[in-house]
């Protein structure tokens, strides 16, 4: 205390304190109070001198003095706190600026992770069975050399392809009904084709009993391959391969209330047993593309069946059939173009039912003047007309390609199946079946199941609904169109007590290559009109007339499957 004392006032307070005078005392106490540094203990008079500023409290502050006295504090003026906002401002900026480059690269970042992550939810939804089951993937076939490719069967076990093993371990793969199933079964050699490809994954993966597997792979065998059981019936396969004879064509069966696919024929055929050996003539010039699956490949002029979708569309634009009423004569001028019926035949007055059972090309192309381009283009649209069919061995896109500007000719000619259009078997077979199975197109399902060689289900294909095509009101209306056409019109041959039947004829005509008019053969329709049971599409290449050959084709298919 000796020592601070005389450092602050000059003097020796325990020696000079008896000789000070009272002024000298209030001076020293002056000093004292103002740190010693002559200054009144006041902030206004101290400003600029050990300054602070609390910038969260916004409260300035001054140095405490040696006698522990405390400075008021003052609240920040408006100008203060804009100096204060402006600087904070301003130092956001230049971090902003500073940080630019790492948040770009760090949202850049993520949004690749999000990508990334969208992908492959993409691809295992998507794309994972279209690229297990790729031809082209080589993978697959280095499963060879572990498991014996499995077999392929009928809806009721029917094997209708399977690998053989001679005595020296060769594999080779029989298929017992020869050409009967060759195009929807395929082949495994020089590449692969139909079941066989689309469910290479499936024939070459193995969930047998696991204790066999892990003995087999600890002794050198293979493990057999999985089981794909179809939907296919071997006896209506039979019958429709039977009864398009000789005829180029296609014949397509699916069950309308669970999508199955029952049978599928396309000819020309080959022989997948010996196709390794005959190769080579059947992808020769002359062979009438007999590799091309003509069911889900074949685009043809789909003839009066396309009267299906113009009656489709005149009902969703009129709501009604009742207020029709056409005279025909056999011969419909209209703008330059003359339209002639088959055979030139005059089917005299006549409301709607009879005009479509009659196949009125006069009548339904005025009904198509009526509807107009635009309309007729939805209506084909909502029946899959130009998009990718639900098929799940591919296929060709059926084409719809009229427009409002080519005018009244090309409308006229649209409006009965002639024109541009073109259409697989197997779409009129899709959209017959949703006419039938009130409006509702199911998936198509070519396979029920995948199981082990023991029989346990590995996978199973449950019916489900793919789209609406068209309301119930709109099928009711369709079925009693079709239902008139063997009634009373060009599908009479199909009309029995055994069964109720509806359907369309058509009779399209092309154009060959000699230059001369060729017309193919068309029947699509299904049977049990009151609970449909199996609808049945045929084409006949250069056939004639539907009513004379496509009819009797799709006759048999049905007494086969009633008599089964």
């Amino acid at each position: 205390m000796k020592e601070r004392n005389a450092n602050v006032s000059g003097r020796d307070w325990d020696t000079d304190s008896e000789s000070l005078t009272e002024e000298e005392i209030g001076r020293d106490i002056r000093k004292i109070m103002n740190n010693g540094r002559g200054r009144p203990p006041y902030p206004e008079q101290q400003a600029g001198r050990g300054r602070r500023i609390d910038e969260i409290n916004r409260t300035v502050y001054t140095d405490e003095g040696l006698t522990g006295y405390e400075t008021p504090r003052r609240e920040l003026t408006k100008e203060d706190k804009k100096r204060l906002q402006k600087q904070e401002k301003a130092e956001r900026r230049i971090r902003r600026r500073i940080n630019a480059p790492y948040t770009f690269i760090s949202y850049a970042f993520v949004l690749v992770f999000l990508m990334l992550i969208g992908y492959l939810v993409y691809f295992n939804i998507y794309e994972r069975d279209s690229i297990q089951n790729s031809p082209y993937n080589k993978r697959q076939d280095s499963q060879t050399r572990y498991v014996t490719r499995g077999s392929i069967t009928a809806a009721d076990g029917t094997v209708l392809a399977e690998t053989h093993i001679d005595e020296s371990g060769r594999e080779s793969r029989y298929y017992p009904y020869g050409n009967e199933f060759a195009h929807i079964v395929g082949y495994d050699t020089n590449g692969k084709a139909g079941l066989e490809s689309v469910c290479n994954y499936d024939l070459l993966a193995s969930h047998y009993n696991i204790i066999d597997r892990v003995t087999n792979e600890f002794t050198g065998q293979k493990n057999p391959g999985d089981t794909v059981v179809t939907s296919l019936s071997v006896s209506l396969q039979e019958t429709a391969y039977s009864a398009l004879g000789e005829h180029r064509g296609a014949v397509v069966v699916i069950d309308p209330k669970t999508g199955d696919i029952l049978a599928m024929v396309s000819k020309p055929d080959f022989n997948p047993n010996t196709i390794a050996a005959d190769w080579n003539d059947i992808i020769s010039v002359n062979t009438n593309s007999q590799l091309v699956n003509r069911a889900v490949s074949g685009l043809y002029p789909p003839g009066s069946t396309f009267k299906i979708v113009t009656a489709l569309s005149y009902f969703q634009k009129n709501a009604t059939f009742a207020d029709f009423s056409f005279d025909c004569t056999g011969i419909l001028e209209n703008s330059g173009h003359t339209v002639h019926c088959f055979d030139q035949t005059a089917h005299g007055q006549e409301d709607f039912e009879q005009a479509f059972a009659n196949s009125c090309n006069c009548a339904f192309s005025q009904i198509g003047l009526d509807v107009g381009a635009d309309a007729l283009r939805s209506t084909a649209e909502s029946l899959l007309f130009n998009q990718s069919l639900p098929c799940l061995l591919g296929g060709k896109k059926s084409s719809y390609a009229l427009k409002a500007s080519e005018g009244n000719a090309a409308m006229m000619q649209t409006a009965f199946g002639q024109g541009d259009t073109l259409v697989t078997p197997y779409h009129m077979a899709l959209i017959v079946s949703a006419i039938a199975n009130d409006g509702v197109l199911m998936k198509p399902r070519f396979v029920r199941r995948v199981e082990s060689v023991d029989g346990n289900v590995v996978t199973k294909n449950d019916p489900e609904s793919y789209k609406i095509l068209m309301t119930r009101t709109e099928s009711d209306q369709m079925k009693n169109l079709m239902e008139k056409v063997v009634t009373d019109g060009t599908g009479s041959g199909l009309y029995t007590d055994w069964y109720s039947a509806a359907g369309k004829t058509g009779s399209a005509e092309y154009r060959k290559e000699d230059g001369q008019t060729g017309t193919h053969s068309w029947f699509v329709g299904f049977s049990g009109v009151e609970d449909p049971d199996i609808v049945v599409a045929v084409i006949a290449e250069d056939a004639g007339a539907g009513s004379t050959t496509a009819v009797p084709i799709a006759r048999e298919i049905f007494n086969s499957y009633y008599s089964s």
